[in-house]
């Protein structure tokens, strides 16, 4: 790894151009994930005229585009692993993104389907590798790693929160297509702060050299055995995680459209715009989830990564009980409408979870993954996070059989049980992480910054 003098806020410069990039790219993705299902169960006639299709037809759409957004995270990680390196792959999906999000700007099928298999190309090349440029900042054993981390985190929600409201809004009210263009011209701005922030990131993402693409056949030893296994299993935590929490934007987006009383002060909420909730929660509370962990950490309480993953399934699991009760007063009014407070209740809820469980698990990866599989091990996460929201299309089929709070019940159940199995094999897996996630001191003479006291000392938040 390489060190960088330029800083700010204690953390390279380079983060910042990824934060940025990332955070449009984000506005992209969250943008059109806001309004994809809306737009396809929506009518063809009309002053906003969608594709018409059933919700189930749409539910399945949205699985298999979700998984496979994601699921290109291999041959993406493979790639720049192997041949280009992360920062041309960065920028290759990037311009993909662009030409995908512009095609989804004309009203018609082809353009639909091709933009679509562009973004799916574009995520997969861009998505694992930003995540493992930022690693690359730090080097092996630096402290601040976590940290940058949260930062980067902090990027992706400032784009979902802004594409939802955006986006969201754009689509719902004025036009399915403008929304899509809104989307794109946010990659658009991602595109032009990469470029421009080239210079913080020349010791990053470069292509791989012949010695280290030949290492890449070398056996693995006992100790890189062991921590694959551990990565493997938190993938699993990830599939079982995003099946439940990806009703976001399929079965729970439309249940807000259809039966929740919107009203607000004599406004009706667009029901996209329910999907900056999340976004706008971690930007609200990300600071007190760290700072409470960090509490636990200094008085010597358990909270490795893998703790953190399985209470963050549980809470989030605990959400779609507020979604139960919706659903129960829902079919006990007489408009057949749940009150809008126990959808932003279990967006909290969600919330929760996913800063217990999501930030943790980029920086775990950086931690245990071998180097020379870095992108590799990066693009199977997002992989089982795509496989994860294939799940979720799927459970979110069987609302029309089954029923929302049977549903909703079943998710709660199996994400309690699931999160208390892992506790109970927690020390076991621990030990086969071989010190990974021990304390590690800063090379640095004045390591604690601005952002780095907000992690560390709950008193100052």
């Amino acid at each position: 790894m390489q060190h960088h003098s330029g800083e700010i806020w204690g953390h390279p410069t380079g983060l910042v151009t990824l934060f940025f990039t990332e955070m449009w790219e984000r506005f992209s993705y969250y943008g059109m994930r806001a309004i994809l299902v809306l737009y396809l169960v929506s009518e063809t006639k009309g002053h906003n005229p969608g594709l018409g299709w059933t919700h189930a037809e749409a539910l399945a759409l949205y699985g298999w585009y979700t998984m496979a957004v994601y699921l290109a995270s291999i041959p993406g990680g493979y790639l720049a692993d192997r041949y280009i390196g992360q920062k041309k792959a960065v920028l290759s999906g990037g311009l993909l993104l662009c030409a995908g999000h512009l095609l989804l700007a004309f009203n018609a099928l082809w353009a639909f389907y091709t933009g679509l298999t562009f973004i799916v190309l574009g995520v997969g090349c861009l998505k694992p590798n930003i995540s493992t440029m930022v690693g690359g900042l730090y080097q092996e054993g630096d402290y601040r790693r976590d940290s940058g981390f949260t930062i980067f985190y902090i990027g992706i929600n400032l784009g979902a929160l802004l594409a939802g409201f955006l986006v969201g809004w754009i689509g719902e009210t004025i036009g399915w297509h403008y929304g899509f263009a809104l989307a794109g011209f946010g990659m658009l701005l991602g595109q032009i702060v990469y470029i421009k922030g080239q210079k913080h990131l020349r010791n990053v993402g470069n292509p791989v050299s012949a010695t280290t693409v030949q290492k890449v056949s070398s056996p693995l030893n006992h100790v890189e055995k062991d921590r694959i296994l551990v990565l493997l299993l938190s993938y699993l935590i990830i599939i079982v995680f995003f099946g439940a929490f990806e009703q976001a934007g399929g079965l729970m987006n439309l249940y807000a459209m259809e039966k929740v009383n919107r009203m607000v002060f004599g406004t009706e909420i667009p029901a996209s715009v329910f999907q900056s909730m999340n976004p706008l929660f971690i930007l609200l509370f990300g600071g007190l989830v760290a700072s409470w962990w960090s509490g636990r950490r200094q008085k010597g309480k358990e909270s490795s990564s893998l703790y953190k993953m399985a209470i963050g399934t549980i809470v989030m699991g605990a959400g779609f009980l507020l979604m139960s009760a919706a659903s129960q007063e829902a079919s006990q009014n007489e408009t057949g409408l749940a009150s809008i407070h126990w959808l932003v209740g279990a967006y909290f809820l969600h919330t929760l979870g996913e800063l217990c469980a999501s930030p943790v698990a980029l920086s775990f990866i950086t931690k245990l993954a071998p180097a020379r599989y870095a992108s590799l091990m990066m693009g199977l996460f997002f992989a089982a996070t795509g496989l994860g929201n294939k799940i979720a299309g799927l459970i979110g089929e069987q609302a029309a059989t089954a029923g929302e709070l049977q549903i909703f019940n079943g998710i709660f159940i199996f994400c309690a049980i699931f999160g208390a199995g892992l506790l109970l094999f927690l020390k076991k897996l621990k030990t086969m992480t071989h010190g990974a996630e021990d304390e590690i001191i800063s090379i640095r003479k004045n390591p604690v910054s601005a952002v780095d006291s907000m992690q560390e000392e709950p008193a100052n938040i």
